[in-house]
């Protein structure tokens, strides 16, 4: 039984390797092309998810659940979703760095809503990239972008977590508890 969960858990993973080994046979220009952009993919994996990791570990620990459940759980309102926000704008790193954090603040007791818009200020808010934009596209383009963002971000938060039925919200929770993070 334990076997089948292993291979059912990375089941995506042999059959892209799998996939690579027959492009690799087919076509070994593209297989090595292929092989490479992996290698190195796992590279930049491996060189920024051991830092989040650190990081996330300090904040399970130095972070109490009653800290995290005052300042962005239930009750916690626009501060809330406010401090959400701040910390999805100001985090470095890709997107799939956002969901072992994300996991983090569920453990730790924030707001569905919250741990929504953490997600996506990461993903669409980030400050080092608008003052980039800012610069190559300009400070309207930049501030109308935002502004959108900011509405976008509130509205499909609260979208999804009405949408969500308590068994829904129960089972996330339970998925997030589960992980290592």
């Amino acid at each position: 039984m334990k076997g089948y969960k292993l291979l059912k858990r990375y089941a995506f993973l042999l059959v892209m390797v799998a996939a690579g080994a027959a492009v690799w046979v087919a076509a070994p220009d593209v297989g090595q092309k292929a092989a490479a952009a992996a290698w190195d993919n796992t590279l930049q994996l491996l060189s920024v998810v051991p830092p989040i990791f650190v990081l996330i570990g300090l904040l399970d620990v130095w972070v109490e659940r009653r800290t995290m459940v005052r300042f962005m759980g239930e009750g916690s309102g626009i501060k809330g979703a406010l401090i959400a926000f701040f910390l999805g704008s100001a985090a470095a790193g890709p997107l799939y760095i956002a969901f072992p954090v994300a996991a983090m603040l569920m453990k730790k007791g924030a707001r569905l809503f919250n741990v929504f818009v953490f997600i996506g200020a990461w993903s669409t808010t980030k400050l080092p990239l608008l003052l980039f934009e800012a610069s190559a596209l300009g400070w309207r383009f930049m501030l109308t972008r935002f502004a959108v963002n900011i509405a976008g971000i509130v509205l499909i938060a609260l979208v999804t977590e009405k949408l969500l039925s308590d068994s829904d919200v129960a089972q996330i929770y339970a998925r997030a508890g589960e992980t290592d993070a």
